[in-house]
């Protein structure tokens, strides 16, 4: 894994400045010695517009991260309590696949502090946390974010430290297949 790949996965896609947001990720990659694949690279074609536009995004995102030898996720909140839904899809295909993910931008905390600072919720007679208004069951693992993220992944709080993670990965992976096994002979 020499040359790795790196997808960067995240709703930066989406900031008005997305371009020198993943820039300067690509930079920071690059300088660690590691082949970033962004998902804002490559030309949109113009006269493609609606479901044909997105089904071209989805087709081209979804052959990067078949490329990825590693991926990193920007999972910090997104419109709401959770991280956008496309970079959690972008992370399970990963997972799929079997190659490493490091997410960031996670706030500190568990989710359960995070969502009960944010709404009233109490704990019912089984001692479970629960939203007060609606019932539904908030996820109380003392964890991050939803424990199918949380279990799947490793977490660093930026981009760069996720960047360093992988290219150390990385490292590791090389020389473990550069060394060679000890036979004794009798």
């Amino acid at each position: 894994m020499a040359d790795m790949k790196v997808y960067l996965a995240g709703f930066d896609v989406f900031k008005p400045d997305a371009a020198s947001v993943f820039a300067s990720l690509c930079s920071e990659a690059i300088r660690l010695q590691l082949i970033p694949l962004s998902p804002i690279d490559g030309d949109l074609p113009l006269a493609v517009k609606g479901v044909q536009l997105a089904r071209h995004i989805f087709t081209s995102n979804v052959a990067k991260l078949s490329e990825a030898d590693g991926v990193i996720a920007n999972l910090a909140p997104f419109r709401g309590h959770e991280p956008d839904s496309g970079t959690v899809f972008e992370v399970g295909f990963a997972i799929a696949r079997g190659i490493p993910v490091i997410g960031y931008g996670v706030p500190a905390g568990s989710y359960a502090d995070r969502l009960h600072a944010a709404m009233p919720c109490t704990r019912c007679e089984a001692g479970l946390l629960r939203e007060q208004h609606s019932g539904w069951l908030v996820e109380d693992f003392g964890l991050p974010l939803n424990l199918m993220l949380a279990c799947s992944i490793e977490f660093r709080a930026t981009a760069a430290e996720a960047l360093q993670q992988l290219a150390e990965q990385r490292c590791l992976n090389a020389k473990r297949l550069n060394e060679t096994p000890a036979y004794s002979h009798f």
